[in-house]
């Protein structure tokens, strides 16, 4: 079931067993174990979403919803932009093509196919997601360039937005 706002709501069809079994032994009540993999904006550091909405605000009729795993952005029902702790016990395919072994921040987004080639060539901190030919993931590290993070979300916005949505976006020079 889904409420007004979107997120799904508990029911007993959204636990697995062995959820079930670990809330009964540590006393917890089942209704308040879930499944879907859905995990709080809290597993994104608030600082790199804060950073995330001063942009995508911006964006015409984009909006942020709780994905399958960490936070997305979209437009219309297509999403330019998602961020995500990737924990490889959860989500092998990102941390593989991430390369890391330990929980990293990673934003997935939209380029133009040539430009996906060269960001993934430039290598760290980009690299290719094993899905979408214009699919791009970047590692948030502790050398982050948010002026390019910026351009970047832009851009993807601008490429699965509607032509006249897309031309109300001032995009950075260059």
């Amino acid at each position: 079931m889904r409420s007004a706002a979107g997120p799904r709501i508990d029911d007993a069809a959204d636990r697995t067993v062995g959820q079930r079994r670990r809330a009964r032994a540590e006393g917890v009540s089942e209704a308040a174990v879930t499944v879907r993999g859905v995990s709080a904006p809290g597993d994104v550091p608030s600082e790199f979403l804060d950073r995330f909405r001063s942009t995508c605000r911006e964006l015409p009729e984009s909006y942020e919803e709780p994905a399958w795993v960490g936070v997305r952005w979209r437009i219309r029902k297509r999403t330019f932009a998602h961020v995500l702790t990737v924990d490889p016990d959860h989500q092998m395919a990102y941390a593989k093509a991430a390369a890391t072994d330990e929980p990293t921040c990673v934003l997935t987004f939209r380029a133009p196919v040539d430009e996906v080639h060269a960001l993934v060539a430039s290598g760290h901190p980009f690299f290719k997601p094993g899905w979408g030919a214009d699919v791009v993931g970047m590692v948030l590290d502790d050398g982050v360039d948010w002026a390019e993070v910026g351009e970047l979300l832009i851009e993807s916005y601008c490429l699965l937005a509607p032509k006249k949505l897309a031309a109300r976006v001032t995009r950075p020079a260059g």
